[in-house]
């Protein structure tokens, strides 16, 4: 599936508004993303150059990839070119800034959201002011300030019209990533998303969001994916871009994720109506014991009724299954297979060991257990996986591979 680099986008969106002029460079699928560089820097001539980070890894335990070794090597390629600063920002980072900051040796980088952060460093460092004190501002050598958050997302453009020259509106793997809010307060114990959004909810107007796909779809875009980490959170705002959605959906279909629990027929059904043809859902355990552990809010009957529903209203469903966190046994990772299996999904993806994030719940528990130290920043990734179960679950997940 094509990724398209919404967040960038955003911030260049904003930054555009703010008066300045921009240029917008997409290396995700490019072979020569250093000559890339070179070549744009030597065209435009930037006053700052803002590199967005995504991943920081693959989160892959059985075959571990570390994504910030190529990132490093653009950063380089801005330094041979030119003296302008370079910005750090993206999910990624914001996960990590101070350690991003320094295995890249950037000059500044924003954690959470750049539409404001951003087009306020480019004023301070216009007007050769000290920048300190902008939310979210990271700076070498300095601690960092709180995370920056956007409490008005209406006032920003959600997409950057540069964006529409990156992608093929008939690539039939492309799905144009929208997003409607930002914030979870689940605060699930392995999940980073408060790192990079924060817990609060904060929710775009549906007439603004759908007036955005509307816009895209007179451009020949017909597939969406919208991005919000629970679709369903909150579920006036669903229904209402799913009743916007409806009078548009003519030849226009979505995805989304949903969280499992107080799922009505009501937004079900709103949502088949509106076009959405493919739901994620990623119940992660199929054990209600484990799903405590994780701090989850529903349990395998809320997951199977929620599934149930979808069914029923012809909307594919995808499960995840995320296995070997804290408790987990060989019973609970079996009991989990079992309710996946039963629940008759259109996909399933299962991972074994969960990635450990700062400032959560599991990184607590790792601490405490002795697999990682105090002193670790686990920007390489480690992973979470219960004692005694590490060869065998890698084994067991690997029987579900279908055979060559």
């Amino acid at each position: 599936m094509v990724a398209l680099p919404l967040g960038l986008g955003l911030v260049a969106a904003a930054t555009r508004r703010a008066g300045h002029d921009i240029r917008f460079v997409d290396l995700v699928a490019d072979e020569d993303a250093q000559g890339t560089v070179r070549r744009s820097i030597a065209d435009f001539q930037p006053d700052v150059i803002g590199i967005s980070v995504r991943n920081i890894d693959n989160q892959d335990r059985a075959a571990p990839r570390f994504l910030l070794d190529q990132a490093r090597s653009i950063v380089r390629a801005c330094r041979d070119c030119t003296t302008a600063p370079v910005v750090l920002g993206g999910a990624g980072f914001s996960i990590f800034p101070a350690e991003t900051l320094a295995f890249l040796g950037a000059d500044y980088g924003i954690a959470g959201d750049g539409e404001e952060a951003l087009p306020a460093l480019l004023e301070q460092l216009a007007r050769g002011s000290d920048p300190t004190g902008i939310p979210g501002l990271c700076i070498s050598g300095r601690d960092t300030t709180c995370r920056a958050v956007a409490a008005d997302l209406d006032s920003f453009d959600l997409w950057d019209d540069t964006l529409s020259g990156c992608a093929d509106p008939d690539d039939p793997t492309l799905w144009i990533p929208v997003q409607s809010r930002r914030g979870c307060p689940n605060d699930c114990s392995y999940c980073s998303t408060f790192r990079i959004q924060g817990r609060t909810i904060r929710t775009r107007a549906p007439a603004l969001v759908v007036e955005h796909i509307r816009r895209l779809a007179g451009m020949g875009y017909r597939r969406f994916y919208f991005v919000d980490n629970s679709f369903n959170i909150p579920e006036s705002h669903a229904l209402a871009l799913c009743r916007l959605l409806k009078e548009l959906c003519r030849g226009i279909v979505w995805r989304c994720i949903l969280y499992p629990h107080l799922v009505r027929e009501e937004l079900v059904a709103a949502m088949a109506n509106a076009g959405c043809i493919e739901v994620a859902v990623g119940f992660e355990s199929g054990c209600p014991r484990i799903l405590k552990e994780m701090n989850k809010r529903y349990t395998p009957d809320d997951v199977r009724r929620t599934c149930e529903l979808l069914r029923a209203h012809g909307i594919r469903r995808m499960g995840f299954l995320l296995l070997g966190g804290p408790g987990e046994t060989r019973e609970s990772v079996e009991e989990s297979l079992a309710f996946a299996e039963s629940l008759g999904l259109d996909g399933l993806r299962v991972t074994a060991g969960i990635r450990i994030y700062p400032g959560t719940a599991l990184a607590r528990r790792a601490l405490a257990e002795g697999m990682i130290d105090s002193e670790d920043d686990l920007l390489r990734p480690h992973f979470y996986i219960a004692p005694g179960l590490e060869q065998w679950l890698h084994e067991r997940v690997k029987d579900l591979l279908p055979q060559p």
